[in-house]
């Protein structure tokens, strides 16, 4: 057969969608796999399990692969994957080559999984993106290939927020409010009675003894942004330093690409982001309005997917009416 097409893949740390995508845009198989964490399972792995869930789109494709991870030849002219944990230029290498070898496509691409967010987004390869999910991370592109980025791999990269962050920094009130050391907030009652506890002491004992276990930490991020619309000065000081944090990495993408000071779209997507907390909106907007007054900010609700099928139809040259019917499919 003669290879055409992308092979697009979004991978998250806890799913994995893939399509195959027609040169004309459309759409011939999809699959859905589980997370892909290759800092917890080594890179072959990872791609192994990578393997079966695009074996599973090929498959409703109408193509027959081998062994469900490995292909007789290549089936796309590219393969556009963008993964979670490839945080640093040479992790995309290197997951990079690991993707190549498999022989799915003539050519591959990786990128971290921010791309696919703000690829989706917009309607040419043209902005700043600001995800903030389990963690926060940040991007920005221009049509020349131009890249803005952020090694956004924690603290010792100078990131805080997501989701986790935001739950260990309402922990840490809530702890020193009730003890004495902190400031008085509603949060030191409303965490524990998250999980039908009556006190900071016995929330920090059920997760230090693993009673409660510390995956679950992430249910009290919806609980801060409540305290904080109910009032509680704590707990909205925490939520205006994530807008802080969202508005300084924007800035800094704008900077780096030269759109300060031009219309540019920032897009913020993430289940923190894209749950529309108006508190937090607005004071995103209102931040983002003094310091870039010609950014158009959106949240992005395509699916990751599109914006890594959108980064190889860019990458093949598809024409605008091939992007276009792409789009429609997850319209």
């Amino acid at each position: 057969m003669t290879a055409r097409g992308v092979l697009a893949i979004d991978a998250g740390n806890s799913k994995t969608d893939v399509a195959m995508v027609a040169a004309d845009g459309t759409v011939l198989g999809k699959a859905r796999g589980g997370g892909f964490q290759p800092p917890l399972v080594g890179i072959e792995a990872a791609v192994d399990a990578l393997g079966r869930t695009v074996a599973a789109a090929a498959s409703a494709a109408g193509v027959t692969t081998a062994g469900g991870t490995a292909l007789c030849e290549p089936f796309v002219a590219h393969v556009s994957a963008c993964l979670a944990n490839a945080d640093l230029p040479v992790e995309e290498r290197e997951l990079a080559a690991a993707v190549q070898a498999r022989g799915w496509g003539l050519t591959t691409e990786v990128r971290n999984d921010t791309f696919a967010i703000l690829r989706a987004g917009v309607d040419e390869p043209r902005g700043v993106a600001v995800v903030c999910g389990a963690g926060i991370n940040c991007v920005g592109m221009l049509p020349d290939g131009r890249t803005a980025r952020f090694p956004a791999i924690g603290r010792i990269s100078g990131d805080w927020g997501g989701g986790s962050g935001l739950a260990e920094e309402a922990l840490w009130f809530a702890a020193r409010a009730e003890d004495g050391r902190g400031e008085p907030t509603a949060l030191a009652r409303a965490l524990p009675a998250h999980f039908g506890l009556d006190s900071m002491y016995a929330l920090i004992e059920a997760l230090h003894l693993g009673r409660i276990p510390s995956a679950r930490k992430h249910e009290l991020t919806p609980v801060l942004f409540a305290t904080s619309a109910e009032g509680d000065a704590v707990a909205r000081s925490v939520v205006h330093r994530l807008a802080e944090e969202v508005v300084a990495l924007a800035t800094v993408a704008l900077t780096r690409l030269d759109l300060l000071d031009e219309e540019a779209p920032v897009l913020l997507g993430g289940s923190v982001l894209a749950a529309r907390h108006p508190e937090l909106d607005e004071q995103i907007g209102k931040l983002l309005a003094a310091k870039a007054p010609n950014a158009v900010i959106e949240v992005v609700t395509a699916p990751p997917v599109l914006g890594a099928a959108l980064l190889g139809m860019d990458r093949i040259g598809a024409s605008h009416e091939a992007r276009a019917r792409l789009r429609s499919n997850y319209a």
